[in-house]
């Protein structure tokens, strides 16, 4: 089929700043929350660790649960409407949050915010890649990854001064006018897709693979507090497995499947999934640990802790920026390989270096430049490698499939950062050091995987559908 977009005055870069933005808030609701944790334990006090620990996770929990299928629902629906609503959804939701009177209503709209920023990300990277001349496709990506990869490095950072200069609903409150702002220019600016067509996901599949998800996410985010040998975590791990088991079987028959199997048979873009998962691992269990690490270990106050990682979030752009402007397609794998390999580079040297007399000049920072410029490089990789897999009418399908397994490679690293750190304990480094050298592994395992797709060449997308080359768009 050919895809034929309508015509329009609307510039690519528009298109690519609105949706760069929108994406910026959501990646940094992953992590803006995480420096709140003590400020949120002040103010209800009559909360537990584990109840509070949900507004962390309920945003993680229904992200990585909705982001596939709401990457098909935004190829069946149109990627404008659905990025519209989410955005909207989740500025309301970060209004609530701020407002919040006890820590149930913060945790119901967190899930929500969660649950809008999973239509976002997909909604956002299709317009993206839709709107923009295929010669110049590489970049946007690497402008957009550079936005998602700058927002979870920078979260602490910038949560740490919200906190500082106000209080833990700072962190919520400041989405609302940066919403509203990217809410009226997509309104006025993004223009109308054309949706594919085809029958909205199948509903009872949709909803096994939504709901297993977020049981697999929540017995892995909860496991270390319920015990991973209780009944609740037992339970949750392995309904949410069975549940996710029976979504797919049903997507392999179904006429309008839930999770478009399909795209895995692309050797490509399957090898993307799983690299995306190892990035994840390392990624969230170094983003979890690095700012306990300053206040705990070190005695950093929170702002502190949270600039101390703000050099990384630099690099982490730039990055971000060269490996999608600089490297072709057929070197992103080899672009994926280097990132994940800085990465491990910084995690060794944490595990070897660290100690409890601070060392950010000698250690923390050039570790942790090294570790933003390799996961901004690989982050934007994976995107562009997942995309040029795919044909145009599956991209917010395909990058939805590929974020969710990067979110749940995340949850699971930040389930075995925890057992770590219960096991070692937060008083001395070496629990600490322990997880650096857990993300290290993790992406050096990723690395090593990244290279297979060098043999697999780019783009992929024949099996599925028409090759790139018939692809036409007019403008």
């Amino acid at each position: 089929m050919t895809i034929t977009a309508e015509r329009t005055t609307t510039r690519p870069g528009t298109v690519l700043l609105l949706t760069s933005g929108a994406t910026f808030l959501a990646f940094l609701d992953t992590t803006v929350v995480n420096v709140a944790f003590p400020a949120l334990r002040s103010d209800f006090a009559g909360a537990s660790v584990t109840t509070l620990s949900w507004v962390v996770s309920a945003y993680a929990v229904l992200l990585a649960a909705l982001l596939t299928p709401a990457g098909r629902l935004a190829d069946v629906l149109g990627r404008r409407r659905l990025f519209l609503v989410a955005l909207g959804a989740f500025t309301a939701a970060s209004a609530v949050s701020a407002i919040a009177p006890n820590v149930e209503t913060l945790i119901a709209f967190r899930a929500v915010q969660g649950a809008a920023a999973a239509g976002m990300i997909p909604a956002a990277l299709g317009l993206v890649l839709f709107e923009t001349p295929p010669e110049r496709r590489a970049a946007a990506v690497g402008v957009w990854g550079a936005a998602a990869a700058m927002a979870s490095a920078t979260g602490p950072s910038l949560g740490g001064v919200l906190i500082e200069l106000d209080s833990w609903r700072a962190a919520f409150l400041i989405n609302v006018p940066l919403g509203l702002a990217l809410l009226a220019g997509g309104l006025r600016r993004l223009p109308r897709d054309v949706p594919t067509g085809h029958q909205l996901p199948d509903p009872i599949g949709t909803v096994a693979i939504t709901v297993g998800v977020g049981s697999v996410v929540a017995g892995l985010t909860e496991g270390s507090g319920w015990g991973w040998s209780s009944w609740p975590t037992v339970a949750t791990l392995a309904g949410g497995v069975a549940l996710v088991a029976l979504g797919l079987a049903r997507s392999r028959t179904h006429a309008a499947p839930a999770v478009e199997i399909a795209l895995w048979r692309d050797r490509t873009f399957a090898m993307a999934n799983l690299v995306s998962l190892l990035a994840g691992l390392g990624m969230f269990a170094w983003l979890l640990c690095g700012p306990l690490f300053t206040t705990t270990i070190w005695g950093y106050s929170i702002l502190t802790a949270g600039l101390a990682v703000t050099p990384g979030a630099f690099t982490s752009a730039i990055a971000s920026m060269v490996v999608g402007r600089r490297v072709p397609p057929r070197l992103q794998p080899v672009a994926v390989f280097v990132g994940l390999a800085l990465f491990a580079v910084n995690g060794f040297w944490m595990y070897g270096a660290l100690d409890a007399e601070p060392a950010f000049l000698t250690v923390w920072l050039p570790a942790g430049l090294l570790g933003g410029a390799g996961i901004g490089a690989a982050l934007t990789g994976l995107s562009t490698i997942a995309a040029g897999a795919v044909p145009p009418q599956r991209f917010a399908t395909g990058i939805g499939l590929t974020t969710t397994a990067r979110q749940l490679g995340g949850a699971l690293g930040i389930a075995v950062a925890a057992v770590i750190l219960a096991e070692r304990g937060v008083t001395g480094p070496l629990g600490f050091r322990e997880v650096f050298l857990f993300s290290a592994i993790a992406a050096a395992v990723g690395g090593v995987a990244a290279l297979g797709m060098v043999r697999l060449g780019l783009p992929t997308a024949r099996p599925l559908g028409r090759p790139w080359t018939s692809w036409r768009r007019t403008v």
